[in-house]
């Protein structure tokens, strides 16, 4: 009996232990981790697609997930690549949809006990098929109040990749923000029909900057490297580069899929992963989007001021950025 009573003791403390030890690794740890491939057109440099392999990353290195990626596959291979993964029976697959649509969720539909989460400018679909997108048009916005000030010439150039939905809104946004602060300022604006080609957006902000641009607005690769050769400043998107360009770029709309990734990859450990727009993780308010911190020596302090003013009504709710998917288009 005495023995008895000791090893049922033990039962019981190794029990506590183990409830223990499961509460401070949080349920993330508690489980196996989850199996996630992601497909990228473009490398995982690229400004856009870089946001989602750091954010994978990171749960990589927590445990959450084991993570391959394949990078730059062409637009007519998507589909092929989608469906190799879903056959070594992948948990999660993450992509960008935007230019395979039909493709991506034809694939999707063939595997529904497969989680796919994908960028894309349309709704979700049953049973499996959850979307995202940068929504970052709020960070966006304070941007434009940093460039409606510091321009001189009162010509803003903007270079973007394709004129889509998630291009356009943040360019909208931006140059909303601008006449804020600056109803006289006009606009360039050109898209440069890829979204990896440094050379030709140089050469697009080039030719806006020998126009008369004295403030670029940088949404694809390229487009700092003219301003930091002509000597302007740039306005970066998605990633803060003001590292790489000292002097040159001064105030970037950030970009964190953090939120989207970690919400979908503990849907898939719980077993509660359903067909969802999680674009609103994009969002300021849960961390989604921010503000590159800048530098007093390159913005003048009442527009330091300014733009945290709004950017605290934001997240207050106090101040909405309208938004408009609508092509924008040159006033000069």
């Amino acid at each position: 009996m005495k023995s008895s009573a000791t090893a049922a003791r033990r039962m019981v403390v190794c029990a506590m232990l183990g409830a223990l030890a499961w509460i401070m690794a949080g349920p993330a740890n508690a489980q196996d981790p989850i199996e996630v491939a992601a497909i990228y057109t473009v490398p995982v440099e690229q400004q856009w697609v870089s946001r989602i392999h750091i954010a994978l990353s990171a749960a990589e290195e927590r445990g959450d997930i084991t993570y391959v990626w394949s990078e730059n596959v062409a637009n007519t291979d998507y589909e092929r690549v989608i469906r190799e993964y879903a056959e070594q029976g992948k948990n999660l697959i993450v992509g960008e949809a935007f230019a395979v649509e039909r493709a991506a969720r034809d694939a999707a539909a063939d595997y529904p006990e497969i989680a796919f989460l994908m960028g894309s400018s349309f709704g979700p679909a049953q049973p499996n098929f959850a979307v995202f997108d940068n929504w970052i048009h709020e960070p966006s916005y304070l941007t434009g109040i940093v460039a409606g000030n510091l321009t001189e010439s009162n010509l803003i150039g903007m270079v973007g990749g394709y004129p889509i939905p998630e291009v356009n809104r943040l360019m909208h946004a931006f140059m909303d923000g601008a006449r804020e602060v600056n109803p006289d300022v006009e606009f360039l604006v050109s898209f440069i029909g890829s979204w990896y080609d440094p050379p030709a957006a140089k050469e697009a902000a080039f030719a806006m900057i020998d126009a008369g641009a004295d403030v670029m607005y940088a949404e694809r690769f390229g487009v700092s490297d003219a301003a930091a050769e002509r000597e302007v400043v740039a306005i970066g998107n998605v990633i803060d580069t003001a590292s790489e360009y000292p002097g040159t770029v001064v105030a970037s709309a950030l970009w964190h899929m953090e939120p989207t990734i970690d919400r979908a990859i503990a849907a898939v450990q719980g077993g509660t992963f359903e067909p969802f727009d999680y674009g609103i993780y994009s969002y300021m308010a849960y961390g989604g989007g921010s503000l590159a911190p800048m530098d007093a020596a390159l913005v003048p302090q009442d527009v330091l001021d300014l733009v945290e003013v709004r950017r605290q009504e934001i997240l207050d709710g106090a101040f909405r950025v309208n938004v408009n998917d609508s092509e924008p288009e040159s006033t000069n």
